[in-house]
C-alpha cells in the first residue's frame, strides 16, 4: 500500500474499532470514496463490496434520488425533536411502513440503530403484560440467533457459540431453545411453553434466516409454528427483520409476507434509509399499541432516542422506499441468489466446506472449522472484493443493483479464496 493519509495516521491510535482485537488485527483499509457497488481506497484501488456495508446500502453507495432528497431536506429541517414536535418526513414514512407491512402493523416507534429498536420491541412486549397487570419481563429466544449488542439485546442472542458468550450470567436470563423446524419440534417447544410460558413476553425470532449467529436458513414453517404456539400460550411474537427485511431476500419486501405470518411486533433498520443514515423502526399491531393507552401517564412507553425519527433519515428512508416502488429491487435480488447459486456450486465439493447456501440475495459458504478471517479476506481484497468472513462463515450479501460483472467478480474471489485455503488443509 502506497502512503496512507494524514487523517488515518493521526487518527488510528484514537479510534476502537468494532469486532477487533486492537492488539494483533491488521489495520482497516482506508476509503475516501464510493460509488455504486464499488469502494475507492486511499492508494487508489477500487474493491467491489460483497457485504453492501453490513447489508445496508441495498440501492448502492450514493444514490441520486437519495442524495437529492437528504440535500432538500438539509436545506429546511435536518432535525426536530418528536417529544412534542412533529415532522412531515417522519409522518410520511410510518404511513408508508404501516401500508408495506401485513395486517394492522400500523403503529411505528423510531430509533436510531438495529439494536435499540430491538430493545424497544423487548420494552414493549415487557411493559404491554405490566400494564394489564402481569410482570412477565422474559423472551423465549433461539440458539444460533443475534439481535444486537446492547445489554438487552446481548440476552437473546445465542448464549454460547455467540459473540456475547463472555457475558453469560451476567445478562438477563431467557428461554433458549432450537427453532422448530417440524411438527415434532413445535409439539416439544409446545411442553416446554406450558411449562414456562406465564413467566414469559414474547417470542423473539430473526424470520428465515438467523444473521450474524451463522447465516442459518429456516422455512416458513418454523414461523407459523411459532405464531400457532405464540397464540396457544398468550404470547407476543417479536420478528426482527433488520438483516432479512426491505427485499433482501427478493420474495417479498418482508419475511413475515413470505411467510404468511402477521407478528405482534416487527424491527426494521439497515436498508430502511438504503444505507446512508442511521435509522430504525419498531413497528406495533394495534393490540400493542393499544395496550398503552389509558388515563395514567404511566402506562405510556417511557422510552425516547434524542434522535428518533430524524428528520434527514426519514427523508433518507423515504426515498429508499421510493426505489423500491420504481425500480425491481426484488427481482435483482432472485437474480442475484440464483447467480450465487451457480458461482459458488464449485465450493461443494472441497475439503473442509460444510456447507454452501444461497437465499435471495444472500449467499453462504460454511467452513468445517473457524475461517481464517484475516486469510480469506486478504485473499478477496487481492482479487478486488471486499468481505467480512466471521468464525467459521465467508459470505456475500451485496447490494441489490449489483452489476452482472461484480457479482461474477464476488463469486470468483470467494472462489479461488476459499480454494486456496482448502489446498493449505493438512493431510
Amino acid at each position: 500500500m502506497s502512503e496512507l493519509p494524514d487523517w488515518f495516521e493521526s487518527g488510528r491510535r484514537h479510534v476502537w474499532l468494532p469486532y477487533t482485537q486492537m492488539q494483533t488485527a491488521r489495520p482497516p483499509l482506508p476509503v475516501v470514496s464510493a460509488q455504486g457497488t464499488r469502494l475507492r481506497l486511499a492508494d487508489g484501488r477500487e474493491l467491489v463490496d460483497g457485504i453492501s456495508s453490513w447489508w445496508a446500502c441495498v440501492h448502492g453507495y450514493r444514490h441520486q434520488h437519495i442524495e437529492a432528497a437528504v440535500r432538500r431536506q438539509l436545506e429546511t429541517l435536518p432535525h426536530v425533536m418528536l417529544g412534542g414536535l412533529a415532522h412531515e418526513q417522519a409522518y410520511v414514512l410510518a404511513q408508508r411502513l404501516s401500508a408495506l407491512l401485513p395486517g394492522d402493523l400500523n403503529h411505528v416507534f423510531f430509533s436510531d440503530s438495529g439494536s435499540v429498536a430491538v430493545e424497544v420491541a423487548m420494552k414493549m412486549a415487557a411493559q404491554f403484560w405490566l400494564n394489564r397487570g402481569q410482570r412477565r419481563m422474559k423472551f423465549l429466544c433461539f440458539r444460533g440467533g443475534y439481535h444486537g449488542d446492547t445489554f438487552a439485546t446481548m440476552s437473546v442472542c445465542d448464549p454460547d457459540e455467540g459473540m456475547h458468550s463472555l457475558f453469560k450470567g451476567a445478562l438477563l436470563e431467557q428461554l433458549v431453545v432450537d427453532l422448530p423446524r417440524d411438527a415434532a419440534g413445535e409439539a416439544a417447544l409446545g411442553q416446554v411453553l406450558a411449562r414456562h410460558g406465564g413467566d414469559l413476553a414474547g417470542i423473539v425470532v430473526e424470520p428465515l434466516v438467523q444473521g450474524a449467529g451463522g447465516m442459518v436458513f429456516h422455512d416458513a414453517f418454523t414461523l407459523q409454528a411459532l405464531r400457532r404456539l405464540a397464540d396457544e400460550h398468550d404470547l407476543l411474537l417479536i420478528f426482527d427483520e433488520i438483516f432479512v427485511g426491505l427485499g433482501r431476500l427478493g420474495d417479498a419486501m418482508f419475511a413475515c409476507q413470505i411467510a404468511g405470518v402477521q407478528p405482534d411486533i416487527v424491527t426494521l433498520s439497515k436498508a430502511l434509509t438504503g444505507g446512508t443514515l442511521p435509522l430504525a423502526a419498531t413497528i406495533a399491531s394495534a393490540r400493542i399499541h393499544d395496550g398503552f393507552l389509558s388515563d395514567d401517564p404511566m402506562n405510556a412507553l417511557m422510552h425516547g432516542p434524542t434522535y428518533m425519527g430524524n428528520a434527514l433519515g426519514c427523508a433518507a428512508a423515504n426515498a429508499s422506499l421510493d426505489l423500491f416502488e420504481s425500480e425491481p429491487r426484488l427481482e435483482q435480488a432472485q437474480a442475484i441468489g440464483a447467480r450465487l447459486e451457480g458461482l459458488l456450486a464449485p465450493l461443494r465439493t472441497l475439503r473442509g466446506v460444510r456447507d454452501v447456501r444461497t437465499r435471495g440475495a444472500i449467499g453462504v459458504v460454511q467452513l468445517d472449522r473457524p475461517a481464517p478471517a484475516d486469510q480469506l479476506s486478504a485473499a478477496c481484497i487481492e482479487r478486488g472484493v471486499w468481505l467480512r468472513p466471521f468464525r467459521d462463515i465467508l459470505y456475500t450479501t451485496p447490494p441489490l443493483t449489483i452489476a452482472e460483472d461484480d457479482l461474477a467478480q464476488v463469486g470468483a474471489a470467494m472462489v479461488e479464496a476459499v480454494g486456496a485455503w482448502s489446498a493449505s488443509l493438512p493431510d
